[in-house]
């Protein structure tokens, strides 16, 4: 049953099985695991940049397509549930509408940059791709009526996902294992299992026949072509499809935030963050995307925390103090980045399957 769950793609070495077997076991128990607001938290965020990191995966590792344009698909998700909960009023029903039409207009945006770019050279593409992304977070910034401009937009979200919503007076009494009951928690589901299904459809997309040739034409499409599969035609669907999956990735982050902005959707940082995330983990291998997403925002949240209490450890000592400060965490991010480029060139995935 779990090879089909995972669409026979298994993870063919038992530590990374056992890697991936313990993110997904902490990540379905957080709640109770690691009770707090911030760990909570971190843990929504996994999920859906494992979502998204593995949506962009379907492109760069999977069809060789580079694309600086994967923000913007994530931000038109994110938008158009804040939107729709905006103007429709806080149910469910706005939530679904508002992500599917997201996912309609990343898709048909997507295709038309596919249509007019991807018979140019890869490199070409990239530019072209920056360039819409860049225009589209200019035009949301400046578009204030509507978009809320720089400041973002606040929305609310039904009843049942907020904090004030509780349950299970009657028969838990309010609180399992010490955990409330109330709609923050049946938030967390909410991304959990919308964040799983996603990541199920895309294992399933990669290991069909469209995925087998993907794979063909990232490795030689001029073969490809010749024995006559349609090259620009799998990489335009491939583009459509990865817009679509970052577009419901982007949904679920504006349930979870309750909040969209440019900073926090849009931007070039977040577009860095997602191909640091593919790399570490490992490109094409949607595996890759649990580890790298949980690795780096891990690494975002804790890493600065760790780097203060070690530099109070070494106090005294000369010029340690001054290199472990918390405020040089970023510089320490990129330091471990280029170590696990260099320790792991294929990836945390493709190191533990060649060491199996």
């Amino acid at each position: 049953m779990i090879r089909s769950l995972l669409s026979g793609d298994m993870p063919r070495s038992l530590p990374l099985a056992l890697i991936l077997g313990g993110i997904l076991f902490c990540l379905a128990l957080a709640p109770f695991l690691f009770p707090g607001v911030r760990t909570v938290d971190t843990a929504a965020r996994i999920c859906i940049f494992i979502v998204l990191v593995a949506s962009y995966d379907l492109l760069l590792g999977y069809g060789g397509i580079v694309s600086f344009a994967h923000t913007m698909f994530f931000g038109i998700g994110a938008y158009g549930v804040a939107l729709t909960s905006a103007h429709m009023g806080r149910g469910f029903d706005a939530i679904a509408i508002g992500a599917l039409a997201g996912a309609s207009l990343a898709a048909a945006l997507a295709l038309l940059i596919g249509l007019f770019s991807l018979r140019v050279r890869a490199i070409f593409f990239a530019m072209i791709t920056l360039a819409v992304a860049s225009a589209v977070a200019v035009l949301v910034s400046q578009l204030s009526g509507l978009t809320g401009g720089e400041d973002g937009l606040t929305f609310k979200t039904p009843r049942e996902l907020g904090p004030a919503f509780k349950f299970g007076k009657d028969t838990f009494g309010g609180t399992l294992f010490g955990v409330k009951l109330n709609g923050k928690l049946l938030a967390y589901y909410f991304v959990f299992i919308g964040a799983t299904l996603l990541f199920l459809a895309l294992l399933r997309v990669v290991n069909s026949p469209f995925g087998r040739v993907l794979q063909a034409i990232r490795e030689n499409d001029f073969r490809a072509e010749s024995i006559g599969y349609r090259v620009v035609y799998y990489r335009v669907a491939a583009t459509c499809l990865s817009a679509a999956i970052a577009a419901l990735a982007g949904s679920l982050y504006a349930v979870w935030l309750r909040y969209v902005g440019p900073d926090t959707v849009l931007s070039m940082e977040l577009m860095i963050d997602i191909l640091l995330m593919v790399v570490i983990g490992g490109m094409g291998t949607l595996y890759g995307a649990m580890i790298g997403a949980t690795l780096f925002v891990l690494a975002q949240n804790y890493l600065q925390n760790l780097m203060g209490a070690a530099s109070h450890l070494v106090e005294g000592l000369p010029l340690l103090p001054e290199l472990l400060s918390a405020d040089r965490w970023l510089l320490w991010l990129g330091v471990l980045f280029i170590l696990s480029v260099y320790f792991f060139p294929t990836g945390v995935v493709g190191r533990l399957r060649e060491n199996r």
